[in-house]
């Protein structure tokens, strides 16, 4: 399967870069054969999609891959995340499922009903969540053969208020939520953004969204592979829940791109 026909895109960056950023949630796209089995009318789609699209990160990745010193690798999602949700574990480890969020939601943000509660999301894992994770896994693969290190950001957003899926969301919702890894994670990865992002008022680790994505082949295995996840609260960049982005947006892509000059460096921790 192509990468265009599995909703899913790798922007090549520098050969010698081991940056990768991960962009799993920019889109609104739903094909038309997934959109028939979502039982919400056109509206109450719009309405889910402003709030659980991570509106323009793909932009937000785009201006740091342009304004980097050398330019990042970057693997983005083309369809929406209720195709199917390639952050989650596709099986029975994913703690969303308690509130119908596992790899293929059955609920939505408000805790309604998006598919049948008896819905067979094994066709959708087939087709749009394995060849996602096994191409990101050749992604990072590559990154590693070349460089001997991979270096994986995902670009993320949430809302200022939170909603009711979050089972988690009890903490504090800084401007900036960097999410952590024990074993992918090293403190270096953590100061270098903390600094990039110092401007945006304040950063805060796994709150109110905790953890990274590494790639279920090097998960706690492979120390080569370094990860942090970049949570931008949406009031920082753009009108809520669905709107335009504002002068933030800027500023941020900005701040990433200082983020992978200063991991992407050679010989740089993380």
């Amino acid at each position: 399967m192509n990468e265009t026909a599995a909703g899913f895109r790798l922007l090549p960056g520098a050969p010698d870069s081991p940056v990768l950023l991960h962009v799993p949630h920019a889109s609104r796209a739903v094909p038309g054969d997934v959109r028939r089995d979502i039982v919400l009318d056109g509206p109450s789609l719009h309405r889910e999609l402003d709030h659980i699209t991570d509106a323009w990160t793909d932009e937000i990745a785009a201006g740091a891959a342009a304004d980097a010193a050398v330019r990042p690798w970057r693997f983005v999602n083309r369809l929406s995340r209720l195709v199917v949700d390639p952050e989650r574990f596709p099986d029975e480890r994913e703690e969303m499922l308690a509130v119908g969020m596992g790899a293929v939601y059955t609920r939505t943000t408000h805790g309604e009903a998006l598919r049948p509660a008896d819905f067979d999301g094994r066709d959708l894992v087939a087709r749009y969540f394995a060849p996602y994770a096994r191409a990101l896994q050749e992604a990072v693969d590559a990154r590693l053969a070349a460089t001997g290190r991979a270096v994986v950001v995902d670009v993320h957003s949430y809302p200022t208020a939170r909603l009711p899926y979050e089972l988690h969301g009890e903490g504090p919702r800084p401007p900036v939520c960097l999410g952590t890894d024990a074993f992918h994670t090293p403190p270096e990865l953590v100061a270098a953004a903390r600094e990039a992002f110092a401007e945006f008022g304040g950063t805060a680790l796994d709150s109110p969204f905790a953890g990274t994505y590494v790639p279920l082949k090097h998960y706690g295995k492979d120390p080569r592979v370094t990860a942090l996840m970049i949570e931008i609260r949406r009031d920082v960049y753009m009108s809520e829940p669905g709107g335009a982005p504002g002068p933030g947006l800027g500023a941020l892509a900005g701040a990433v791109a200082r983020l992978v000059d200063t991991v992407g460096a050679p010989g740089a921790p993380g």
